[in-house]
């Protein structure tokens, strides 16, 4: 996978580079651009790291430069400053969440057991334009409710709009006081089993933003051509994070750059 010109501009300063130089032991560090496009690669195609083409640096190579973004924050680091660049959440006055679950074949940290077997659930938040605003994992077998605050402390920015947006899986009054209380944001998610929305509890005018909930399933396709993102291989969990990570960055910047 090939970044153009104008985007490895964009993002190069925000990965810490090999130390190199004279009296420095080793060989010198290979270049910097074809290591982060050997790792896209392996996040689009979702093949091993073993098979990368010989066009790229050697796997370990490759590997052990992202695991240590991962370690150290570096990817979603890129993500948060890829968001200040366009304004953080702008002038949005609504956010979207869901989540989505992602099979896990090797099992590993935050797995779970759900309708589809072993699973990772994917919880992501984005703003009215259908990009990343948050993104968090957990095991499959919890549920949307309880990771609402876990999101929204995993965002990107620093201030999130004062409308939240949800399907019905999120129509929980206590959680919804909650927001509206430690947070000042309001919740609106229709009621489960087709009832209608409560006069006292949401408003009917805000309750019709919801029909623009499809834009975090957007996200959730964007995301999920990575095929590496697609289907969970890695068994440490900040490996799939790290992924992620690197798939909600490229989304950020095929839009922005």
């Amino acid at each position: 996978m090939e970044l153009t010109d104008l985007q490895w501009e964009t993002i190069q300063h925000l990965f810490p580079r090999p130390k190199s130089g004279p009296g420095k032991p080793g060989r010198p560090p290979r270049d910097f651009r074809s290591v982060l496009e050997g790792i896209l690669w392996v996040m689009r195609t979702g093949a091993p790291w073993a098979d990368m083409p010989r066009r790229y640096p050697p796997y370990s190579t490759c590997f052990g430069r992202f695991r240590q973004w991962c370690r150290t924050g570096t990817l979603r680091n890129v993500v948060i400053a890829l968001r200040r660049c366009l304004g953080g959440a702008g002038n949005d006055i609504e956010s979207f969440i869901d989540g989505s679950y992602v099979p896990a074949k090797r099992g590993g940290s935050c797995v779970g057991k759900s309708r589809g077997g072993n699973t990772t659930k994917v919880m992501a938040l984005v703003d009215g334009e259908g990009l990343p605003l948050a993104v968090s994992m957990a095991d499959g077998s919890r549920h949307d409710v309880v990771l609402v605050d876990q999101t929204l402390d995993d965002a990107f920015v620093e201030e999130l709009p004062p409308k939240l947006i949800g399907d019905k899986a999120f129509d929980s009054s206590k959680l919804q006081q909650q927001l509206a209380d430690q947070r000042n944001i309001e919740l609106v998610a229709p009621k489960r089993g087709g009832r209608r929305p409560s006069k006292r509890k949401q408003d009917g005018r805000a309750f019709r933003r919801y029909k623009r909930r499809w834009k975090v399933e957007n996200l959730f396709a964007w995301l999920k051509r990575f095929r590496r993102i697609a289907t969970r291989w890695e068994h440490e969990a900040e490996h799939y994070l790290g992924f992620l990570y690197l798939g909600c960055a490229i989304i950020l910047l095929r839009t922005g750059w």
